[in-house]
């Protein structure tokens, strides 16, 4: 085994929407990117910790290209490359796998928090990577913290990855003591752009709410959880994590999720809510930021109005996406697929999407390359491996992927969201002209 280190809203009362939908459910081949791609983003959220997986030269190559990063720039991933002797049984892969640890730790003294994180190939050949990370424990404990999850692509899709890590990390969660803990806490859970988070502490604390945010910038502060934690979610795609607090006595807040306006408002209103904030503490908080807003989307809506869009399933992102696009900007939802429908976390999503969308739950690519090209949207959103067979169609593609690497979230980046399906359609007028 071998190391490389590269680097407004409307209640679901007054608008039904597409609450009770049926979807469209198929199961077939997917076109979906790795699970471990969410170490691209988790890796600078938590500046302490390192996210080694376990797997081939081509994880290695997937997760370098992916960042974008060079070799020397010393990032806080790697990966020990399962190679022809660990498979022939040549070598021991647990003891291979405790010396690049070792070396590991003793080249990088700065970690904290050590990620075994399982893949394709080591769940191929049955890595028990749980049974590594508590031997780990025992060796590094107290100066390191050893944990894995599986980032496997086989049965998921990436954004699973993050919900994967998330929920590895709640059980080791400080407990909030019931007794003389009456106050309730906020918690948000999910991983965010630090610009973002810092806007979204901001407004929740000059609305007099202190805000834990999960999962943290350092492994140090992780935020304690009991049964007064209240949590919202800033990402659609934490089923499992969502549990694993539940399990721990917290409670979910139900709310659209932060994107545009009119989620942003939402969102914060629920927390609001559950906090007892005042009404026109609320109202005098968000009014600034959400006008600025408004009026920066004016523009976008000028390019996007009555375009008609189509979502392929790719991060679990489309439905929250489709009801800004739709809502806000004015755009015509052909039809909105997502890999998985988790029907709790988008009653209120659901709820505020025009009756009678199309909506399709996982993905038979051929079918649904059939109707997109039978439908012809102005605009798709689909995976890479899509883009190019739909442009030589002549049909508008945006890379799904850029929704979940860019800063989405909130008031103040409500227009970049909008922009991000305008450019594509300014792109083929353009070429066009």
């Amino acid at each position: 085994m071998s190391t490389v280190i590269p680097i407004r809203a409307e209640s679901s009362a007054q608008n039904a929407g597409c609450t009770d939908v049926v979807p469209l459910v198929e199961r077939g081949q997917r076109e979906v990117f790795c699970g471990l791609t969410g170490i691209i983003w988790l890796h600078r959220k938590i500046q302490d910790a390192f996210f080694l997986v376990v797997g081939s030269r081509t994880c290695a190559h997937l997760i370098q290209s992916a960042a974008g990063v060079m070799i020397f720039a010393e990032p806080r991933f790697g990966t020990a490359i399962i190679d022809e002797r660990d498979l022939a049984g040549l070598a021991d892969v647990h003891e291979e796998l405790d010396r690049v640890v070792a070396q590991l730790l003793a080249r990088r003294p700065d970690i904290r928090l050590l990620f075994l994180v399982g893949s394709c190939p080591s769940e191929v050949i049955k890595l028990d990577l749980s049974r590594a990370a508590e031997r780990q424990n025992q060796i590094h404990h107290p100066a390191v913290r050893v944990l894995n999850y599986s980032g496997s692509g086989i049965e998921t899709t990436f954004t699973q990855g993050e919900d994967a890590c998330l929920a590895a990390m709640v059980p080791g969660l400080p407990s909030l003591k019931d007794a003389g803990e009456a106050a309730k806490q906020l918690m948000v859970v999910g991983t965010l752009a630090d610009v973002v988070e810092d806007q979204m502490r901001s407004l929740l604390e000059q609305m007099g709410v202190q805000v834990n945010f999960f999962p943290p910038r350092n492994s140090q502060t992780m935020p304690a959880v009991g049964p007064h934690t209240r949590f919202l979610l800033a990402q659609p795609f934490l089923a499992d994590t969502a549990r694993a607090l539940q399990s721990r006595g917290a409670q979910h807040l139900p709310a659209p999720f932060p994107l545009g306006v009119e989620g942003t408002t939402a969102w914060l209103q629920a927390a609001a809510t559950e906090m007892d904030v005042a009404p026109q503490v609320f109202e005098q908080v968000t009014a600034a930021p959400r006008q600025r807003a408004e009026k920066a989307l004016t523009v976008q809506r000028q390019m996007l109005q009555d375009q008609q869009i189509f979502f392929f399933p790719d991060s679990q992102l489309e439905i929250p996406l489709a009801r800004f696009v739709h809502r806000e900007l004015g755009m015509q939802l052909v039809e909105v697929g997502t890999p998985y429908l988790h029907r709790q976390h988008m009653a209120a999503e659901l709820a505020l999407l025009p009756a009678g969308t199309r909506i399709s739950e996982g993905q038979d690519v051929d079918r649904q390359l059939e109707r997109c090209i039978a439908d012809a949207p102005d605009l798709v959103v689909c995976g890479l491996g899509l883009a190019n067979p739909l442009e030589a169609q002549g049909i508008t593609t945006k890379w799904a992927i850029e929704l979940v690497f860019t800063p989405i979230q909130g008031y103040e980046q409500a227009a970049d969201l909008a922009g991000l399906f305008s450019r594509p359609l300014k792109r083929r007028l353009k070429l066009a002209a």
